[in-house]
Order: structure tokens, then C-alpha cells, then sequence
């Protein structure tokens, strides 16, 4: 588990740093949010997954659970949140160009930054499976 969370604060800080270059701002909630580029939910379950093959088999039932888990993990998040993220965005445009009065329920700003592109995907998925196969080398 613990380098599951390491592959997933690797990413966060990337994001972080991408911002930073990319936007020219200091953005403190990409330490904890989800969203951009890499996808720390893909470098996550892609560490997790790659060091239970490293450790236990590539062939193994803990490896196999972890890869399953790894594989929905990263489809939610290229698909499902993705379509979500873009709902989004379409209703904070139509609040935002709403002329009349605002019904009550229009009050809050949605999150648009919910999901993540393939390549983002990918991206988590290869820092997750290099910092699980690491990992899982030096502790051996």
C-alpha cells in the first residue's frame, strides 16, 4: 500500500507542477484534487497492481484482483468522470448566461475537472507501474 500512496503524491505533485509552468499560478488544490494530468487514481491502482505481479507472480490471484480493480479504476476515469467533467462545464455555462432570475438551486459552481483523458490515463498508469515495480525491487 505504501507505494500506492507514493505514486499517488508523485502525481499530485506533478500536477502541481505542471500548473505551476503551464498557468503560472500557484494552485494548492491539485495536491488533493482529481483531475489533470498524470491520473493519480491510474498511479495508484497501476502501483498497487504492478508490484503484487513483481512480488506475488504475474500469474497470481492477488495480481489478477489487482489488475481488475486497476483496469475499472482507469476506465471511470478516462469515461465515466470524463462525461461527467464535461456535463459540468455545459452547466456552468448556461448559470453563467442565465438572464432571468436564478432559481436557488443554481447557487454553486459545478466541478468540470472530475475525470481525465486517455493519455492522462496512461500517463498515471506508467508512474504507477514504474513506482510499483521499483518498490516491490528494492524491498525485495
Amino acid at each position: 500500500m505504501n507505494l500506492s500512496i507514493l505514486a499517488w503524491a508523485v502525481a499530485q505533485v506533478i500536477k502541481f507542477v505542471i500548473t505551476l509552468i503551464t498557468k503560472h499560478k500557484l494552485d494548492w488544490r491539485h495536491f488533493l484534487s482529481s483531475g489533470g494530468m498524470p491520473s493519480s487514481h491510474s498511479a495508484f491502482v497501476c502501483a498497487c497492481a504492478s508490484s503484487m505481479g513483481y512480488m506475488y507472480g504475474w500469474a497470481s490471484p492477488v495480481f489478477t484482483v489487482a489488475a481488475v480493480v486497476a483496469i475499472v479504476v482507469m476506465y471511470d476515469a478516462a469515461n465515466v468522470r470524463k462525461a461527467a467533467g464535461e456535463q459540468a462545464k455545459i452547466l456552468n455555462y448556461i448559470m453563467e448566461h442565465w438572464t432571468e432570475m436564478k432559481p436557488a438551486i443554481f447557487g454553486k459552481e459545478l466541478k468540470e475537472l472530475l475525470g481525465h483523458t486517455p493519455f492522462q490515463v496512461l500517463m498515471g498508469g506508467l508512474l504507477g507501474i514504474a513506482i510499483g515495480l521499483a518498490g516491490a525491487w528494492l524491498s525485495m
